[in-house]
């Protein structure tokens, strides 16, 4: 696969990615700031939403190792479409589930949310790297920040929804006419793609290669840490609001939507902070943060100081994800391989994730269940190092 680009080009490229970067962001908050009310509709209990949540992970896992290869043949304007599509007909089919309170097509409209999300995801980040390269500035940091926009308005949405208590069928199917309305539009302007030459199509996509890479798997490891911390917040947090700190469901969204909002502002400073400090300084920072807000979240005796820790627990979280990205997209030549194979490292959490809370929830309450993120943080930190910028990148 291979790029051109103009100066006109690549600033039409930078506002279009951002829109898949928002959007991406509305789709997915827009439904995990109600799961409480799929929990009802569905009469689950935790050890079964955990499993329903599960759902989500499975499609993305399954999608993400053949992601790459999509992409390296078809282009990430083409791949963000095709995975909003498959992403919307699952939203689709989530809300005929929750309509009629069938478990089953509820958890297969959430499989293909979750093989969408996660072909649009990888395709996004490959399109985004592509043009921080053309355009020789940071930029990951901030599409990120627009994924954290995107998901404060879907949170949002889904809190006034709530309030005013309007189904979550009917929200949904609302959220996915506009998704792929908006997505139509934006992979328009996406960079133009060369086929590829003779070489570069005997040589494939390197996927093969990254998953054999020490430095590429470590990446993943250290971005599988921190969307352990994000993705147990995005499943749990509105959960633990209303079971372990007795809000109601729109106060709980409101408290989902403090957390995104966090992340949104680091990530919107992100690139000033990496420029200074570099990224391994900042991730350890980060994961710093992110325990101090977990822990006063699960002991907070007041809403509060539970709602502070949401904010450090976002802020902590932040950049993660947009870090591992660039560190993956490094060398320019590999870089839908290794984002492809980071991915699919790092989606393994919300793998793991969901049913583990879940289960671990079921014995100790959901607060305490969440301190299992500690661990996963633990081993991210000794795998940050690896995110130094490659010699030949800089």
């Amino acid at each position: 696969m291979h790029l051109t680009s103009s100066t006109a080009s690549l600033e039409r490229a930078r506002v279009a990615v951002a829109v898949a970067f928002v959007v991406n962001g509305f789709a997915f908050a827009s439904w995990i700031s109600r799961v409480p009310a799929a929990r009802d509709a569905l009469d689950l209990s935790s050890a079964g939403l955990g499993l329903l949540l599960l759902c989500i992970a499975v499609g993305s896992t399954v999608a993400l190792p053949l992601t790459g290869p999509v992409v390296h043949r078809i282009g990430p304007a083409r791949g963000v479409l095709a995975g909003a599509v498959v992403a919307v007909s699952g939203l689709l089919l989530l809300a005929l589930g929750l309509a009629s309170g069938q478990v089953l097509a509820a958890g297969a409209g959430l499989t293909l949310v979750g093989v969408g999300v996660g072909s649009w995801d990888v395709a996004m980040n490959i399109e985004g790297a592509a043009v921080e390269r053309g355009l020789d500035r940071a930029l990951m940091p901030r599409l990120h920040a627009g994924f954290s926009v995107g998901t404060v308005a879907g949170a949002l949405l889904g809190a006034g929804a709530a309030a005013v208590a309007l189904p979550l069928a009917a929200q949904l199917v609302g959220t996915a006419v506009l998704a792929l309305g908006a997505i139509a539009v934006a992979t328009r302007s996406f960079l133009p793609v060369e086929p590829p030459d003779d070489e570069q199509r005997a040589a494939g996509s390197g996927v093969g290669q990254a998953w054999r890479e020490p430095r590429t798997l470590l990446v993943g490891l250290s971005t599988l840490a921190f969307a352990f911390t994000e993705g147990t917040a995005n499943d749990w947090l509105a959960v633990a609001l209303v079971d372990g700190h007795g809000l109601g469901e729109a106060t709980a969204a409101i408290g989902f939507a403090v957390f995104v909002t966090a992340m949104t502002a680091v990530r919107v400073v992100g690139g000033a902070l990496l420029d200074r400090w570099g990224r391994v300084a900042v991730l350890r920072t980060g994961a710093a943060t992110a325990v101090l807000g977990l822990l006063l979240f699960v002991t907070a005796p007041a809403v509060p100081l539970a709602l502070a820790g949401a904010v450090l627990w976002g802020a902590g979280a932040a950049l993660g994800f947009p870090v591992g990205m660039s560190a993956a997209a490094d060398d320019p030549a590999r870089a839908a391989a290794r984002v492809s194979v980071v991915s699919s490292i790092s989606y393994t959490a919300f793998l793991a994730g969901p049913p583990l809370i879940g289960f671990v929830a079921e014995v100790t309450g959901v607060l305490q269940a969440l301190l299992v993120v500690l661990a996963v943080l633990a081993a991210g930190l000794l795998a940050a190092g690896a995110t130094r910028p490659l010699p030949t990148a800089g």
